[in-house]
Order: structure tokens, then sequence, then C-alpha cells
């Protein structure tokens, strides 16, 4: 067996989910998810019993291309984290009623195949394919099914598009010169390339626009807030759940070892710009009355982070990054779910108009303070480990550097904790339902794999060492 099955489950239940009408689709999506998430398992397994799972199908001959994938520890964690999502993303769609369901469930599984496809590639060509087919469907989504006035909603989502796709083109015109200087992009051959510093730096720096937009590091992440508010909550987890990791992956297995000199001449630029983007998104979100945007704005704050461990070039560095790349990406799409729950109930994301619901529904607000201690990286959390591991990184760099990006602890958790106070306690402006059954179950699942991989981190770390070794290696 191959990775390609996953792949192939995904788009065919993304066809079948399509055809099988509105009153149906929801369901099925959420099985073909929870069946690509088996078959997933099914590949860690294979994988850690010394499996080939890997793809090398021949193409194109001019230029050579070959449909290839890649399975190690660290595409493997990042495909569980895609298939894993997904059918609590589908499931946490059950509290809105989608015009057209059928189309928007689709839609969610061609994007979750197309990411998933980002993290195994292994040839740049492909890659970019499955880059560029990702942001398609999270277009129409944000667009058709998005909140607000249409035409600002289009404004804003036509942006989106333009910003990032036009990011993804220096990248495309970098592996094309590569492909000039080795006639190939399969990416072993790609490690392999001698180049001078001047072409280091011309290819590090293509990378870097398109990376530092889908993540978003500070000065181009002002497409990412609008574009939270407007896409359905459904479309903000896909967005930062697993999306924005794709930018973050890719620093570590494309950019990083392609340039490696020119990486380690702007440390100091590209670790700043990211400790600023810590700061000011924590800033940013401290203003912020739309619950929505607090979120975007505490995400930017927490890739800021992942980005400058990343740089760091350091072991500590990458591996913190992985561990919250993964946290991250379980503990947003909790919350945005948390979100969207209230939002079926009160009809608005603004905070002031919120209030009481502890008191109606102590269930919820349970699992809520959990959800938002595990993003303040609460010891026992899994965010905690990943958190450490990257400020311990920014110290073996500069103390200065792990000092001031620390202040996103304090920042962190005084914009969390005022935000669950003001939507949460008080007296009950509103009448508040407690959980359904399917509410409860996504969000305990969010909270048992948070506290579990919070306690016994060390099987995530094992699988991902060699995969980060290998590449620092690479690297130095």
């Amino acid at each position: 067996m191959n990775i390609g099955i996953i792949l192939t489950v995904l788009l065919v239940g993304a066809i079948v989910t399509y055809f099988s009408g509105n009153k149906l689709a929801s369901k099925l999506a959420l099985l073909t998810s929870i069946a690509a998430f088996g078959l997933s398992v099914m590949a860690l397994n294979g994988y850690l019993a010394g499996e080939n799972w890997n793809v090398d199908l021949p193409w194109l001959t001019k230029p050579a291309i070959n449909f290839a994938l890649h399975v190690d520890g660290l595409s493997m964690a990042m495909l569980l984290l895609t298939t894993g999502l997904l059918p609590l993303i589908i499931a946490s769609g059950f509290v809105t009623k989608f015009e057209d369901e059928k189309a928007i469930y689709s839609l969610i599984l061609v994007m979750g195949a197309a990411m998933a496809g980002t993290f195994l590639a292994a040839d740049g060509f492909v890659y970019y394919i499955f880059w560029e087919i990702a942001l398609i469907p999270i277009y129409f989504i944000a667009l058709r099914w998005g909140n607000g006035d249409k035409e600002e909603r289009r404004k804003t989502i036509l942006k989106f598009f333009i910003y990032t796709f036009a990011g993804s083109l220096f990248m495309l015109l970098a592996f094309i010169y590569l492909y000039t200087k080795g006639g190939s992009f399969a990416i072993d051959k790609l490690y392999t390339l001698k180049l001078t510093s001047t072409e280091q730096t011309y290819i590090f720096l293509a990378f870097f626009l398109a990376y530092a937009i889908k993540i978003p590091i500070v000065p181009f992440h002002s497409w990412q807030a609008n574009t939270y508010s407007k896409a359905p909550s459904i479309g903000t987890m896909l967005l930062s759940g697993i999306m924005l990791k794709m930018g973050l992956y890719s620093v570590i297995r494309w950019q990083l070892p392609l340039s490696d000199e020119a990486a380690k001449a702007h440390i100091p630029i590209i670790v700043t710009l990211s400790i600023i983007g810590v700061i000011y998104g924590a800033i940013l979100t401290l203003k912020q009355k739309n619950i929505k945007k607090v979120l975007a704005y505490s995400s930017l704050s927490h890739v800021g982070l992942i980005a400058a461990g990343l740089y760091s070039l350091t072991y500590e560095g990458f591996q913190g990054a992985v561990l919250q790349m993964l946290s991250h990406g379980i503990v947003i799409v909790g919350l945005f779910y948390i979100v969207e729950i209230i939002y079926s109930r009160y009809q608005t994301y603004n905070i002031n108009e919120m209030g009481g619901i502890r008191i109606q529904a102590t269930r919820f607000a349970s699992l809520f303070l959990i959800v938002l201690l595990a993003s303040v990286a609460l010891p026992t959390t899994f965010n905690f480990i990943g958190e450490f591991n990257l400020l311990y990184s920014l110290f073996k760099v500069n103390i200065w550097y792990a000092i001031i990006a620390g202040t996103t602890i304090i920042l962190g958790a005084f914009y969390m904790l005022r935000m669950f106070q003001k939507s949460m306690l008080g007296e009950s402006t509103k009448p508040f339902q407690d959980l359904s059954i399917s509410e409860s179950i996504v969000l305990i699942v969010i909270v048992g794999v948070t506290i579990f991989f919070g306690l016994f981190p060390q099987p995530i770390i094992d699988l991902i060492e060699p995969s980060l070794q290998s590449i620092l290696n690479q690297i130095n």
C-alpha cells in the first residue's frame, strides 16, 4: 500500500459527497474524513514497522517530473494533524445550517487532500501544485459562506487570494531556477545542489515571501484578521488549524535546507520580524471586541513565536516549532468551534454582547476554560511543551530574544482570560443552551488530545526526531 491512497479517498469522497445531495453531504464527508484518518493511523503503524509507503511515479519527461510522495516522521506528523482535524472541523459544521451543503463539504475534502499532498510531496513541482490547489477551495468557502456584508467580504477574500497567490509565484520561479541548475524537481536532488551565496540569497528570499504571507509574518500579515473574521468558522478552522502550518512546515522542509548559508546570514532579521509579530499580535488582540478577531490576532502572535524558533536554526527550535504547530492546530480549532457555538446561540461575535454563559452552561464553560488555558501554554497541556522549547531555542541564540518573546506568555494569559471573563462570567443577558451530545464529543476529543500529549509528548518527539535531525544536518 502507498500513501497516495489517503489522497484518493479524500478526493473520491469529495466527488461522492457532492453528488449525494444536501441531506447526506455532511454525513458522507464526515465518514470520508474518518476513513482518511484511519488510513493515516495505518500508515503510521506501517512506517514505524519499516514499511515503504512512498510514491514515486513518472509523470512528465520534459521537464522531468515525478509524482513523488515521501513519508517520514515530520510529514507523518503533519498528515495526522490534517486528517485528524478534518473530522472535527466537519463535525463542527453541524452547528451551522449551510446553504448547498454538498458544495461546501466537498470543497473541504478537496482542500484536505491538497493540504495533505503539500505535506507529503517530495517533488518541487508536485508540491507547488498541491500548495496552490489548497488555496482554491478556501477562496470559494470564504466567499460564498462567509460573514458580513457581501461586497466587503468579496474585497477581503479577493485580497487574500491575490496576496497569497502572488507570493507563491516567487516560489515557483525559485523552483524553476533550481531545476535549471540540477535538471530535477526531486527534493533529494535539490538538496545536493551547490549554490553560490548570491543564488542562495535569491532562493531564500523567494521562498520567504511565499511562506511569510502564508504563515503570516509581520509585515505580510494584513490579510489575516479580516479574512478570519469574514470566513465562516469552518473556513477559519481550516485556515488557522492546518493551512498556515503549510508555510511553517515548508520553511523546515524546503527553504532552510536549500538556502542554509543565506538563512544563517538572515537569522537576526527574520527572528526580529517574527518577535515583532509576537508583540504586535498581542497588542492588537487587546483592542479587539470581535471575538473572532481576538483569536485571529492571538494566532498571529503564536505563529510569530513558532517562526522565530524555526529561524533560530537549532534542534530545540525545530522540535518546539513542530510540537507547537500540532498543538496550536488542535487548540485553535477548539477555540473557533467554541466561538461558533456561542454565535449559534447569540448571533453575535461582539464580546460586549455576551456574558452570564457559565451559569447557564457549566459543561460548556468548563471545556472552554480548559481549551483556553491550553492556548496560554499552561503546564500539563500540549502547548506548554512546544512553547518551552521555542523560548529555549531563542535563549541559545540571544537571551534578549527569549526575554522579549516570552512576554507573549504574560500578554496571552491576560487577553485570553479577559475574553473568558467578559463572555462567560457576569449576569446572564440572554438564554444559552448547554452543549449537545455532538458538540460535547468534539470538545472532549480536543481537550483529551491536548492533555494527553501535554503529559506524554514523547511518542511525537520520537516520531519527528530523525527527520528533524536529518534536515538540521543538511543545513549544517
